[in-house]
């Protein structure tokens, strides 16, 4: 499977192009728009969450709410668009227009793509750069995600997200019983904080930040369980699914790092405490007496929980600018400003949640076969039994 994005923050819509997605497969709007809804939530989000309530159109791949094979088009209206349509419209600017209009951009703001996407494509305005570069492109990720997770679903595997920690805080109390009783605690958060505790000194933190004009960022953990083992390669480097996994983690915006299982604690620990002893049990097969791999070992599943965390830096946009410089001028400016959120790491869970998916139902479709949903959940299940008796 793969997926192409395009659309910019301000224009008239957010579209995915999705192909490989097997034939059969029970998909609706409804089923898409509820990940769409969980991406808008979270404390600490910015006044765009309360103007955009973001709803999918699914306008190709799908007949009578199943999918037939073909590629499937996904599109989100950007609603604010209207406010917008002079300042980002395809059409040429009239005559006498183009400076009333066009809200030139030549201060680039640190932390963000606007420099270095100007010096790339040659824009003088750095609005060509913002538009496309920013978090708002995540929208229709989440929602080429929501495929990859009903996907996944129907197959037995699941997966769940929560936040370890924002502005410092670390969540001390983060032991679930079972996925779903992860899944229920983490969506009863506004910071999808399994431990409510931190939670409370999270909202407060990020109250703080708001009130300074400043942001802060965090860590995000996605868990998913019901995966496999053998899913995965190690003979191709390009094919090792925890390097796919970290790659997708890391090309969400803001994220600056990634860690597999106990990641870089392994580094400090002998290879006594680190390594997870291989068991084997009548019922289940092969199992293992802990999980510090994070369920990946040599690029393959093992069968164990999948554990992957990500890295959200503070949000650059800041209500008290940093300093910059003006590319017309040349002279020293505060970084411009646009309408931003104060934390984003509870909504980052969600698209974590989303690339991480898609990732994982590739993969699997890779290794079971990849046209019928009927098909695909046979062979997992051949696959299931020859692993137990392997």
């Amino acid at each position: 499977m793969r997926y192409l994005t395009a659309g910019e923050s301000h224009g008239p819509q957010l579209t995915a192009i999705l192909e490989g997605v097997p034939a059969g497969l029970t998909l609706t709007a409804e089923m898409v728009n509820e990940q769409l809804s969980r991406r808008q939530k979270g404390y600490g989000r910015g006044r765009r969450m309360q103007i955009e309530k973001d709803q999918v159109q699914i306008l190709s791949g799908v007949r009578h709410g199943k999918t037939m094979g073909s590629p499937i088009t996904l599109a989100v209206e950007n609603r604010d668009f209207k406010h917008w349509t002079k300042i980002m419209g395809a059409a040429p600017l009239a005559e006498g227009e183009e400076e009333e209009v066009k809200r030139k951009l030549t201060r680039p703001r640190p932390g963000h793509a606007d420099l270095n996407g100007a010096l790339k494509y040659g824009h003088r305005d750095m609005r060509n750069v913002l538009e496309r570069s920013s978090a708002r492109e995540t929208t229709v990720r989440v929602a080429a995600g929501a495929v990859a997770r009903i996907i996944l679903e129907q197959l037995g595997i699941i997966v769940a997200g929560h936040v370890l920690e924002i502005g410092g805080i670390r969540a001390e109390n983060t032991k679930y019983e079972t996925i779903d009783d992860l899944k229920e605690r983490s969506e009863a958060s506004p910071v999808r904080c399994l431990d409510e505790a931190a939670a409370e000194k999270m909202m407060r933190a990020i109250d703080e930040a708001k009130e300074h004009g400043d942001s802060i960022g965090g860590i995000v953990e996605v868990v998913i369980e019901g995966m496999p083992a053998g899913v995965g390669s190690y003979v191709h480097y390009d094919r090792k699914l925890d390097g796919k996994l970290a790659g997708a983690v890391m090309s969400i915006n803001a994220f600056k790092g990634v860690e597999i299982g106990i990641g870089f604690e392994a580094a400090h620990k002998p290879g006594s405490q680190v390594h997870d002893e291989i068991l084997w049990d009548e019922e289940k097969g092969y199992t293992r007496g802990s999980n510090n791999a994070g369920g990946l070992e040599g690029g393959m599943s093992t069968g164990m929980p999948i554990v992957v965390r990500g890295v959200m830096k503070p949000i650059p946009t800041l209500y008290k600018p940093l300093q910059s410089v003006d590319i017309d001028t040349k002279e020293p400016f505060k970084a411009s400003i646009e309408r931003s959120d104060s934390c984003a790491v509870p909504a980052a869970s969600v698209v974590a949640e989303a690339v991480v998916a898609w990732e994982l139902a590739a993969a699997v479709l890779e290794h079971f076969g990849h046209d019928r949903m009927d098909a695909i959940k046979e062979h997992i299940e051949q696959y299931k039994e020859y692993t137990r008796n392997f």
